[in-house]
């Protein structure tokens, strides 16, 4: 009975050993699966918490820019539409006073040049008669040339009166008459000559059209003799545009009608339209020293022009129809890319990306990019740059709150 009884309590231990065994070996992947899904939900948790600080840090396209900083600047925009683009070619000019639009005006004596006004200089308008400068000779060894020239005259009018009446009475022979009269009529032509330009003061210089000083080539107080250039005096009526085209654009020379230009003293872009401008002449030939084609053009002076002055050429040929093209100040540049900025908005604008093709001087073609429709800033669009610049958010920011 004993040993019944001691087999039986093994026999319900090794029982009660299994089924713990099954029970632990049945909750082991039960823990490892809530475990599991424990670690991936801290792991999704994690991950939107990343995604949303990403997003709370993102920095968008939007520019914000308000309708009082719009105003303070004069902002302006240009709605996109396509329209007619003349194709252009791009070189460089010279802008030239035509044959006959400039006179120089001489010393008509020998003396020290004394300038109406001291300070005259390049650039200073005359006007048709005025005195320019005035010449004496009163203090020189030589003598004053006016002084002479009077003296010179009456002296031979009074031998050639004398002479008259000698010559009826056969006293001095024609030959010795005709002599007399031919010296007579030098020293008349010699004084009346200068005797409308005598003051008191020296002789008067004066000139002959009306314009503006092109170009002064004596001093104040400097000596000069007859003939010698004191003043160079342009019209400035009418100008012409001098370009230079490279020998790769010949063929395009014949379909050229009129030009923009940009002088290199000014950010004016004129326009040969608005100037009444005219083609005169387009070489057939290079030159013998260089490898440019002579294209000119003629156009009203407006005032703001400078003969001499070298300039931007963008000669235009034919039309292109339904093209895309912007103001070229509404065009910005950053590290070779090209971008305008759009207003989305009344406060929103926005940095857009372009493709730029052919430049007038005025306005550049947009090849991609834009869209018809589009608003592009054309006016203050350096402030809507910098605003840009200064609403970026750096990295990490929303971390930090």
């Amino acid at each position: 009975m004993k040993t019944y009884i001691t087999g039986l309590f093994v026999a319900i231990a090794i029982v009660v050993t299994g089924c713990d065994s099954g029970q632990n070996s049945s909750r082991r992947p039960e823990d490892k699966h809530e475990h599991t899904e424990g670690d991936g939900h801290d792991h999704d948790h994690d991950h939107d918490h990343d995604h949303d600080h990403e997003k709370e840090g993102e920095s968008t396209d939007e520019i914000a820019f308000s309708r009082e900083q719009a105003k303070l600047v004069g902002l302006m925009t240009e709605t996109v539409s396509p329209g007619t683009f003349y194709q252009t070619v791009k070189t460089s000019g010279r802008i030239q006073a035509p044959q006959g639009s400039e006179v120089a005006v001489v010393a008509t004596s020998n003396g020290i040049v004394s300038f109406a006004n001291p300070s005259v200089t390049d650039g200073a308008a005359v006007n048709a008669g005025r005195p320019v400068a005035v010449i004496s000779a009163k203090k020189l060894l030589e003598g004053d040339p006016a002084v002479k020239a009077k003296i010179a005259y009456e002296t031979a009018l009074k031998e050639y009166r004398r002479a008259e009446d000698l010559v009826k009475d056969r006293i001095i022979s024609a030959k010795d008459f005709e002599q007399t009269k031919l010296r007579y009529e030098t020293a008349k032509t010699t004084y009346e000559a200068q005797a409308s330009d005598v003051t008191d003061s020296g002789v008067s210089v004066a000139s002959p059209v009306s314009g503006y000083i092109k170009n002064r080539w004596v001093a104040q107080g400097e000596y000069v003799s007859v003939g010698q250039p004191i003043v160079t005096v342009s019209q400035n009526k009418r100008l012409q545009l001098r370009a230079e085209v490279s020998e790769n654009n010949f063929k395009a020379l014949k379909h050229i009608r009129s030009a923009n230009f940009k002088p290199a003293y000014d950010d004016t872009v004129y326009k040969l339209s608005d100037l009444n401008g005219r083609l005169l002449s387009y070489g057939k030939s290079s030159g013998d020293q260089d490898f440019y084609i002579p294209v000119t053009f003629e156009f009203d002076n407006t005032g703001d022009i400078i003969p001499g002055a070298f300039t931007e050429v963008y000669l235009l040929s034919g039309p292109q129809e339904n093209v895309i093209s912007v103001p070229v100040a509404s065009v910005t540049e950053e590290q070779g890319l090209n971008f305008v900025y759009l207003q989305l908005d009344e406060e929103g604008y926005k940095k857009q990306e372009v493709t730029l093709g052919q430049n007038n001087g005025e306005r550049v073609q947009i090849l991609s990019g834009l869209k018809e429709g589009d608003e592009v800033v054309v006016k203050g669009v350096y402030q809507v740059k910098l605003a840009a610049t200064s609403s970026i958010m750096p990295e990490g920011h929303s971390h930090a709150h």
